[in-house]
């Protein structure tokens, strides 16, 4: 147990690091999906319903309930649609936004100051991310009726999309561990 125990003690920057690697893949991964267009069809729930980012769309919030394309299908009315609405170009800009964060968070194993930056823009976008559990109906199950009245709906019952939105608090939480860990690193070069 003491070895397990000094091993651990003893490896915190290469678990920073792997926090890093870990960001950078997550960020890479989902950014490089935004430019698809079923990503970007199932990203609308979120930001049509943010304050934040509803303004990014040029449709109204509720519209985007008759025009869904559920993940694998392609209806071209329903295309057609998220373009007029801007879907496809915000997805894009987002999803190269998010694969610089990822970047610029990996960046941090070497230059300190980039992924301090990164860090905290991972933070932030966590942040941001999280805010569509307050915004997003989609987040909760809904009560869809059926043969028996449905026990488990609305707050706190997570939907699938609820429960993606929810990991972000990890996201949040190791930002910050990068973020913490270069500007000591930045601290320790100032002395």
């Amino acid at each position: 147990m003491n070895t397990l125990i000094n091993i651990l003690g003893n490896s915190q920057r290469h678990f920073i690091n792997l926090a890093r690697i870990s960001i950078f893949i997550v960020m890479t991964w989902i950014g490089g999906l935004k430019a698809y267009q079923y990503e970007a069809d199932g990203i609308v729930p979120f930001v049509a319903n943010s304050p934040f980012m509803s303004f990014f769309y040029a449709n109204e919030a509720p519209e985007y309930n008759d025009y869904k394309n559920p993940e694998g299908k392609v209806v071209q009315k329903n295309i057609d649609w998220h373009k007029e609405n801007k879907t496809y170009i915000f997805a894009y800009g987002l999803g190269t936004v998010i694969v610089i964060i990822g970047v610029l968070t990996l960046l941090g194993i070497w230059y300190s100051k980039i992924g301090l930056f990164g860090g905290l823009l991972t933070f932030g976008m966590s942040l941001v991310t999280l805010t569509f559990l307050i915004t997003t109906p989609e987040v909760y199950v809904p009560d869809l009726g059926g043969d028996f009245p449905t026990p488990e709906f609305g707050f706190p019952y997570l939907s699938g999309a609820g429960r993606l939105v929810l990991k972000d608090v990890i996201m949040m939480t190791a930002g910050l561990i990068c973020a913490s860990d270069c500007a000591q690193r930045l601290l320790g070069k100032a002395k």
